[in-house]
């Protein structure tokens, strides 16, 4: 049966992001029949495993048997849509670096230690205000192979919707890093106040109360000051 035709756009051009070339996607998209088959859009999707979002998966300091290494930090915002309006029962998922600047990821060949405490992922839902929280630690930067650049301090974010189809994928920054200016991927961005508002917020009172750094980071999932995310999408 002949494959049909992709009405996907053209993939984007790489050249605003230096850092790492190889891994934008030189291929163009595999087209899937979902009309044949429409549970052939699983083949893509992720999988979450079979126990439900629980407490303990958004704190990525208790999963190990052992305390991990770094600068204790909490993470806490809102989901909203351009109307403002929280979005409730949001999955949330964080991946990171360790302390070091190293993924727990066989592919990352950074020669930074691993930490047999901390693997660097995390998730939740959001509540009936649309709000999040995670405790992890603060991620150490890293540099970039082959590119002469350094990536800052940064935690990845992942938003699904109501299937696994809808999903935005972005990064959160930390105030005040000295590598901000000089990070690749944020240079990527073209509009200053979208690049602004991937940076979080110190929250010196509830670092006070949690005894732990906080910072706060509110996320528009689409309208004019949405969120910039990795597809590009506004």
């Amino acid at each position: 049966m002949t494959a049909p035709a992709s009405s996907a756009p053209p993939l984007p051009d790489p050249t605003p992001y230096q850092g790492a070339p190889e891994r934008h996607p030189r291929r163009p998209r595999h087209p899937l029949d979902t009309a044949a088959d429409p549970e052939a859009v699983e083949l893509t999707a992720p999988a979450f495993g079979p126990a439900d979002v629980d407490a303990l998966d958004a704190d990525l300091t208790r999963q190990h048997s052992g305390e991990p290494l770094g600068e204790r930090l909490t993470v806490t915002g809102r989901v909203l849509d351009r109307a403002g309006r929280p979005v409730r029962g949001q999955l949330v998922e964080i991946w990171q670096a360790n302390a070091s600047g190293r993924y727990a990821h066989r592919r990352d060949r950074n020669p930074a230690p691993l930490d047999p405490h901390f693997t660097g992922v995390g998730r939740c839902l959001t509540d009936d205000e649309g709000g999040y929280a995670f405790t992890t630690v603060k991620p150490g930067a890293y540099p970039l192979p082959g590119a002469g650049a350094w990536r800052p301090a940064h935690i990845h974010f992942s938003f699904f919707g109501t299937a696994l189809t809808q999903r935005l994928v972005t990064q959160m920054y930390f105030p005040g890093d000295p590598l901000l200016p000089y990070d690749p991927v944020l240079a990527a961005v073209p509009d200053p106040a979208a690049r602004r508002r991937l940076i979080a917020a110190y929250e010196h009172q509830l670092s006070l109360a949690r005894g732990a750094l906080s910072y706060r980071w509110d996320v528009v999932l689409d309208g004019p000051a949405a969120t910039w995310t990795e597809e590009g999408r506004r």
